[in-house]
Parts: structure tokens; C-alpha cells; sequence
């Protein structure tokens, strides 16, 4: 079991990764206090008898699996259940999903009684090298990604590998999409990928990489919890992204796959990303597409995708899309262009 401390002004937390953290801290943190569980309907079909193991007796919330899922209806009807079972100030909520759960359950437990405690066991990829740490929760509104959220750091990060095992190669690009992200932020992740991207599939590789990528995000939330400075950079590709998977359907690792594609691009032109390192960042870019490739995708519209970005949190009023890109090995900044540049620097980086 690895095990990394993550403390922040507000509060502190633990996560542990490995195949044995279940067992080890399941028992102690369900003792002692009522306990209600938040997961979705594509993993209760899958772990019936776990959660019977380990939560019986627990109220189980089961969302119906699905982005679009992630709306202030279902946080109204996980907390009205909360309400309704008699939780408490000293109750816990556990979030055992993917980014969606995460999420959702996350807002829900800052927001009952001003805050109970949370335990997030995130269940793909994508959720452990990435969205359960930090303590970002929220839901969308308006068509908008995570606009309306709290930061609210979870005691504990019960990070399981074993959970990989079920997970379709379209899910485990979603995580690879991330660990790029890492990659294009920390040079010692850049090589290990670079070097390896015959592995991107192999889940004892993959597990190797969590415990970097976790580290690496522990240490700029420690630093910048409320995303003022540093935390920002870990928007790598998502301004963009984030549009993508607004307008077309596609996850949120794999839109931030294509986010990072053409925000790389649009930053090499601008002289922004260093070219020759930049080059190498999109091979590995397109390596992680090439997983589960989207014979479908469609990107002609891209400048409808476009103005979904104007409402990207990263931008202030002064009317520009802010990008975080990468300029070089283990440098990074962020990116502003006026909305005209960057639809037409958007439709240049598509071609």
C-alpha cells in the first residue's frame, strides 16, 4: 500500500493506493457512525456482492450512470435520501464511482448539514489518477460543465487497481487521457509514457503511473488548493475539452485527449509550446487516441464547440478563452486569445 498525505489550509486527507486498501480501512471507516453510499448504476450491476461485503446495512444511493446524470435533480434527490435516513453531523458519505459519483457525492456531503465526512473510492481509471483527489466537487447547469461545486477535500482516497480489471478500453483511454495531461506537466511522467507507449493498455503499468500521477496532483493542490496559481495548470487541454464533450458526446478523458491535440497545436504556432517538444507531446497524444479510436468523431462544426468555451471558468471578463498549455518540459502557462482568434486558430488546429 502507498500512502500520501495531502494537507491543505482547510482541512487534511489520506490516500492509499493498492490492492489491499479495501480490507484494510473499509472496517474502520464504517465503524462507529451511520453510513450512506453514492454510486451509479453501471457499477452496482457490476459489484452487487462488494457492496454487500463491505456496506451492508448502509444506505445505498444508486444514480443512473451518465454525465448528463450529474445535474442539480439528482444532487436534490441524493440529498433529500440523506435527509430522509436520519443522517447526521457525525455521518459519512462514500463515493464509490467514477468522476460522476465523485462529484456529485462530493457536493453532496459538503453541502448536508454544512459538511459530513467523505470517502471517495473511485472506480475507473480516469477517477484515480485524477478526479477524486483535490477535493473539487460540483454538478453542471445550463449546458455548462461544473459550474456550480464546492472545494471540499475528502478524509480519505481508497485507491483500488483491482477495479481496472472490468473496465472497457474506451474507459482506460479516458484514464490515459489524464495521464497524459500529467505528462505534459511533469518531465519524469513524460518519460515513462514516452518510453513505454507499447504499455498503454497494460494494467500493471497503468497501476505504476497512478501512484505518480496522484503524487504529483497532491503536491499542487497542497500548494494551491483553491486553484488561484499552480492548481490551474491541471486544466491542461480541458478549456477545449471541456467543449468537446459538451457538444459531442464523448467522455471527458477522451475530449480532453482531443483538447490537448489542438490546444498543443494552436500553442506551437503561436510560438507559446516549444515546437520540437511539442511534437513529442502530440505523439503521445495521438498513441492514447489510438487506444480506442472514435471512428465517428466529427469535428467540421468545431466553431459550434467554440463558443461553448466562452463559459470556461478559466476565463475572467475581459472577454478571452484562457488555455493552460505546456511550453516545454515541465513548464507550462497559461494561454489567452480574444474569441475570434481562437475559433479561427480552433478550425486551423482541426485540419
Amino acid at each position: 500500500m502507498e500512502t500520501i498525505l495531502l494537507k491543505t489550509p482547510t482541512t487534511s486527507g489520506t490516500i492509499r493506493v493498492g490492492t489491499d486498501v479495501i480490507d484494510a480501512r473499509l472496517h474502520v471507516l464504517t465503524a462507529g457512525q451511520k453510513n450512506f453510499v453514492v454510486t451509479d448504476s453501471n457499477v452496482y450491476a457490476l459489484y452487487q456482492d462488494w457492496f454487500a461485503r463491505y456496506f451492508n446495512g448502509a444506505e445505498i444511493f444508486v444514480l443512473p450512470a451518465g454525465e448528463e446524470n450529474k445535474n442539480f435533480q439528482s444532487l436534490y434527490a441524493i440529498l433529500e435520501k440523506m435527509s430522509a435516513v436520519g443522517l447526521h453531523r457525525n455521518s459519512r458519505l462514500f463515493a464509490v464511482g467514477g468522476g460522476v459519483v465523485g462529484d456529485i457525492g462530493g457536493l453532496a456531503a459538503a453541502l448536508y448539514m454544512r459538511g459530513i465526512s467523505c470517502v471517495q473510492i473511485p472506480t475507473t481509471l480516469l477517477a484515480q489518477v485524477d478526479s477524486s483527489v483535490g477535493g473539487k466537487t460540483a454538478v453542471d447547469l445550463g449546458g455548462v460543465k461544473n459550474i456550480v461545486g464546492a472545494f471540499y477535500q475528502p478524509c480519505e482516497v481508497l485507491i483500488d487497481p483491482a477495479f481496472l480489471r472490468t473496465l472497457p478500453p474506451r474507459e482506460i483511454k479516458c484514464g490515459v487521457g489524464e495521464i497524459v495531461k500529467y505528462a505534459a506537466l511533469n518531465g519524469k511522467i513524460f518519460d515513462i509514457l514516452e518510453e513505454n507507449t507499447d504499455k498503454l493498455t497494460d494494467l500493471a503499468f497503468l497501476t505504476e503511473l497512478i501512484v505518480a500521477c496522484v503524487q504529483h496532483k497532491a503536491n499542487v493542490v497542497q500548494a494551491d488548493e483553491k486553484e488561484s496559481g499552480e492548481r490551474r495548470s491541471l486544466n491542461v487541454g480541458h478549456t477545449t475539452g471541456h467543449a468537446i464533450e459538451l457538444s459531442s458526446g464523448l467522455s471527458h478523458g477522451e475530449s480532453v485527449l482531443y483538447g490537448m491535440l489542438f490546444e498543443t497545436r494552436m500553442a506551437i504556432g503561436a510560438g507559446v509550446c516549444e515546437s520540437a517538444y511539442g511534437q513529442r507531446l502530440l505523439a503521445l497524444v495521438e498513441k492514447a487516441i489510438a487506444i480506442a479510436p472514435n471512428t465517428d468523431v466529427d469535428f467540421s462544426q468545431i466553431d459550434k464547440d467554440a463558443e461553448k468555451a466562452r463559459s470556461d471558468k478559466k476565463n475572467l471578463d475581459d472577454g478571452k478563452i484562457k488555455m493552460a498549455v505546456a511550453k516545454d518540459k515541465n513548464e507550462w502557462t497559461m494561454f489567452a486569445l480574444g474569441f475570434e482568434e481562437y475559433r479561427t486558430a480552433l478550425l486551423q488546429a482541426v485540419k
